[in-house]
């Protein structure tokens, strides 16, 4: 291919908005003499690598969007830990089945367990992000707080847009501090906005019938449980603890170092 070709095929794959073809084009037309390819091949060889581009830099820009605070996936998971959680199930939400039909998903476990809750959460949020759909972490008391101040000030209609945009939001440690009354209703506005138009995965220590005690009000937490649980998948996580599984393993190495 002469120089003057080159030239004017990068010019035109950079006015097109075609950045990997700009840069990568000596290594695609290397490529595709060293295979033999036909016209299409080709064409379908550069298509199909600008596509692979974009949707990666798509997928790295929502995985920044949706402040995850990892980005682990099922496959960085031990499942051997937790005996009592079933696996099939939480590959079987990694279909995404459940953003899809905009549902939810609960993950219920005591205290100890969190670092399952929020691993399991992540890496049904990381590959929602890897198939598009747009993704938002936040916990519970940032959600609250955050909704409080821009309420105090006249902007809560915006900043619920925050929560009620994403295709998936992620509400972490539900339960871990009681709210005032007030705080419960801002977070019935969110799950009643999302109701069917989006899907909420939380996790919390708290058993449903102990919600009452978490929102400060048994009716409230009854009209947030009817939206939240109508389409959702329960997920309860009753294993071990993680803190004591790791302090027993410091008991075990010091006790085989004494002895």
């Amino acid at each position: 291919m002469s120089e003057l070709v080159t030239s004017r095929i990068r010019a035109s794959a950079t006015k097109l908005g075609l950045s990997h073809l700009a840069t990568a084009l000596q290594d695609v037309t290397r490529r595709a003499e060293t295979d033999s390819m036909g016209y299409l091949e080709f064409l379908d060889l550069v298509l199909e690598e600008e596509i692979a581009v974009r949707d990666e830099r798509r997928y790295r820009a929502g995985l920044r969007l949706s402040r995850l605070p990892h980005h682990k996936t099922l496959d960085d998971y031990d499942f051997s830990f937790q005996p009592d959680l079933d696996p099939r199930k939480v590959r079987d939400l990694a279909t995404l089945a459940f953003v899809q039909a905009k549902a939810n998903v609960a993950l219920l476990g005591p205290p100890g367990v969190g670092k399952t809750h929020i691993a399991i959460a992540i890496a049904l949020a990381v590959a929602a992000c890897r198939a598009g759909f747009t993704v938002y972490f936040t916990t519970l008391d940032d959600m609250v707080r955050h909704l409080t101040a821009a309420s105090a000030i006249g902007r809560l209609t915006r900043k619920l847009q925050a929560y009620l945009r994403p295709n998936v939001l992620v509400i972490d440690e539900v339960g871990y501090q009681p709210l005032e009354r007030a705080e419960a209703n801002l977070v019935f506005q969110v799950i009643s906005k999302r109701y069917e138009k989006g899907s909420t995965l939380l996790t919390s220590n708290k058993s449903f019938g102990e919600w009452g005690q978490v929102f400060g009000d048994e009716v409230l937490a009854t009209a947030i449980l009817d939206r939240l649980l109508h389409h959702c998948d329960v997920v309860p996580i009753n294993g071990p603890s993680y803190r004591l599984k790791n302090r027993l393993a410091a008991i075990d190495n010091t006790t085989m170092n004494v002895a």
